[in-house]
C-alpha cells in the first residue's frame, strides 16, 4: 500500500474512532444524529401515492389546540384545501434535522396551503425550542381522537392532502421539505 493510501486509512479510522466515541455523549450524540439525518433527508424525498392507492381522511371530529391564543382548530374547517401534516417533537434529531426546511417551505406556501404541525410535547418547550432556532410556524396539540388515517407511531411523519381530502404524500423520516419537488408537488395540488 502506498504511503498516502495508508495516511488516509488511518485518518479515516481516527474519525471513525472520534464519532463512536463522541456518541457516548448526550451533547454530542444529539448533534451528530442531527446530522446525520439532515444528510439523509436529501436522500429520503417526497413522492406521490399512486392515484389507486390513495386513500381519502375522515374529518370527523379531530380538534387541534394552538400554541398561539390556545384556540381550537377543528380539523374539518380544512376540507376543499391542501393541508400539510406535521407530527413531530422537540426531542426527535429527524424531527429537528427536517425543521429549517420545514420553516423555509412553510415562509412561502403558508398562505395557500393550511401547516398543522403537530406535536404532544407542551406549548412551553415547543415555545422555547422554537425562539431557540428562530421558528415562527404555528404549533398545534391534539386534544381528540387523530384520525385512523393519520394515525403514526413513528415521528416524523408528514402528510399532505389534497383539495379532495385524499393522502396524496406520506412520507416518514426526514425529508428536505424545500426542495423543488415539494413546491412542484404543493403548485400542482393547489391548481387543482
Amino acid at each position: 500500500m502506498s504511503k498516502p493510501n495508508k495516511n488516509r486509512k488511518i485518518i479515516f479510522n481516527i474519525i471513525i474512532i472520534v464519532m463512536i466515541v463522541a456518541l457516548f455523549f448526550p451533547q454530542t450524540r444529539r448533534t451528530i444524529q442531527i446530522g446525520l439525518h439532515k444528510g439523509l433527508s436529501y436522500v429520503n424525498q417526497s413522492s406521490l401515492i399512486d392515484l389507486e392507492d390513495r386513500k381519502s381522511v375522515s374529518y370527523a371530529d379531530w380538534k387541534l389546540k394552538s400554541d398561539r391564543d390556545d384556540t381550537i382548530l377543528k380539523f374539518e374547517d380544512s376540507k376543499g384545501k391542501v393541508v400539510f401534516i406535521n407530527f413531530w417533537a422537540t426531542w426527535c434529531p429527524p424531527c429537528i434535522a427536517e425543521m429549517p426546511s420545514l420553516q423555509e417551505l412553510y415562509n412561502d406556501y403558508n398562505d395557500k396551503v393550511v401547516f398543522l404541525f403537530v406535536t404532544k410535547d407542551g406549548f412551553e418547550t415547543v415555545e422555547k425550542f422554537k425562539t431557540k432556532r428562530g421558528f415562527n410556524f404555528e404549533v398545534f396539540k391534539p386534544i381528540s381522537k387523530t384520525p385512523s388515517e393519520l394515525v403514526t407511531s413513528s415521528i416524523p411523519r408528514t402528510f399532505i392532502i389534497n383539495k379532495e381530502g385524499k393522502i396524496v404524500v406520506d412520507e416518514s423520516g426526514a425529508v428536505d421539505w424545500n426542495s423543488m419537488k415539494v413546491r412542484q408537488q404543493l403548485d400542482n395540488l393547489l391548481s387543482e
